[in-house]
């Protein structure tokens, strides 16, 4: 499974942005910080052993080390012997002891811009006696051990540096978590504020925009966003207006239409040749069924009728009783106790388009309902032969036929399919057809299920 770092929404992608950056920021900071401490620490530890190095140089040859004449001398020569050793022999290093080649290095430099160049510099950092004692103070250091070899002597002075960071590590630790409290919070709240309006425009834009009862989206959020839910309301209602042109051209077409048609066929009743006479009549009920066909998929998921819940086990068995009373093979299967919000009218509509095709085309229809993720599946099924691949992607479309001729007998005008298509899609749901393993085809219209 392939890992996903990067957030798909909004404010998760602002949120990942800001703390990377931030970490990112602070990394700098603490890689910077460590190493001004550590120039700190060297400057201080270095500058003291310079300065006793000089001072112990200077003493040492102007012979002010000689044996104590009283109590004071005494006193500080053992403080003396503490911090500074010198001998015409290198100091062995110390068990444990562990070398430090930056101090030994600042240390070198110092004495070369004070004119006393050195053959040798050398530092130890001593192993801390006890660990405890060494916790207590707010600034922990280690006794370090400088030697310096300065015309055949070697002088050995003791110091101190700073032991670590973690004190620094602490600090940006909590600084961190700070500005993370700080920022993020309040990027959180903007870009919620923005998010939440747009997951309500997304869900506008996915409707069925045959919905002429649509209320506006509210205008909220930033400016941007609040002008986009005002640019899409506007559209949708330019949408709505057209849509309710639309019908009334429709429903004027279809009055003018039949009209003429009515009276057509009126005038052929007198028509004396019986087979002429049937003929025209069933040209004229061709182009009539035609005709409520193709007002039925312009009108599909428009009229005026209110969305109700609808218990599918009692629409799906009454739709099965009418068939079965006209004596055609309809039969009710499997029936999981689904509740959908649909129009009873359009849905029985949509079921009754493929309840019609499975029983010319597939010999018999069943009705069942199952319940998937949170979607209830209406199939009906058939015992047909089945459909080719390119068959199922085509004959949604409107005015395709499964047969080729255009004899009403042998098929209808090629809606029935997209009827159903259309009325499903402006219920929230989706048609699909499926050829089954062990033959016949599975026409399911999946709508949302109440809970």
């Amino acid at each position: 499974m392939k890992l996903r770092l990067w957030p798909k929404g909004l404010i998760g992608q602002l949120v990942f942005a800001v703390a990377v950056m931030l970490f990112v920021a602070q990394a700098i900071n603490f890689v910077l910080l460590s190493r001004g401490m550590r120039q700190q620490s060297l400057a201080h530890g270095g500058g003291m052993a310079v300065a006793r190095i000089i001072d112990a140089i200077e003493r040492d040859r102007r012979g002010d080390f000689g044996p104590p004449r009283n109590e004071r001398e005494r006193h500080e020569a053992r403080e003396r012997a503490q911090k500074l050793v010198i001998s015409d022999q290198r100091p062995p290093m110390p068990a444990g002891a562990v070398r430090v080649p930056d101090l030994a290095a600042y240390v070198e430099g110092l004495l070369g811009e004070t004119n006393i160049p050195a053959a040798m510099v050398d530092a130890w950092a001593l192993p801390p006696r006890d660990r405890r004692r060494l916790r207590r103070p707010a600034y922990p250091d280690r006794a370090v051990i400088v030697v310096a070899e300065v015309d055949g002597r070697y002088f050995a002075v003791r110091t101190r540096i700073a032991a670590g960071g973690t004190r620094l590590q602490g600090f940006l630790v909590w600084q961190t978590l700070s500005l993370y409290l700080l920022l993020l919070v309040p990027i959180m709240l903007i870009a919620w504020r923005a998010a939440r309006p747009l997951r309500d425009l997304t869900r506008a834009a996915r409707a069925n925009p045959a919905l002429r009862d649509a209320e506006p989206l509210e205008e909220e959020g930033p400016s941007d966003v609040r002008e986009l839910i005002g640019a899409f309301n506007a559209y949708r209602g330019r949408i709505s207006t057209m849509l309710s042109d639309k019908d009334r051209m429709l429903g004027a077409v279809g009055h003018d239409l039949r009209t003429p048609l009515a009276s057509l066929r009126v005038r052929v009743e007198a028509v004396e040749d019986d087979r002429l006479r049937d003929k025209m009549i069933a040209s004229i009920e061709e182009m009539t069924a035609m005709l409520t066909d193709i007002l039925a998929l312009a009108r599909s998921g428009a009229g005026t009728e209110a969305q109700e819940r609808i218990p599918l086990h009692e629409l799906i068995g009454e739709l099965a009783a009418d068939y079965q009373e006209r004596g055609q093979d309809v039969a009710v299967g499997d029936m999981a106790g689904a509740i959908v919000v649909a129009r009873p009218m359009l849905l029985k509509r949509a079921l009754r388009n493929l309840t019609d095709n499975a029983v010319a085309y597939g010999v018999r229809a069943r009705l069942s309902v199952r319940v998937e993720h949170g979607r209830a599946m209406i199939i009906v099924s058939d015992d047909g032969p089945g459909l080719a691949e390119v068959q199922i992607r085509t004959l949604i479309e409107p005015f395709a036929r499964g047969e080729q001729s255009r004899n009403r007998a042998t098929g209808g005008a090629g809606l029935g399919l997209s009827i159903a298509r259309d009325i499903a899609e402006g219920e929230g749901g989706t048609l699909t057809l499926s050829n089954r393993a062990v033959g016949g085809l599975d026409a399911v219209i999946a709508l949302p299920v109440l809970p």
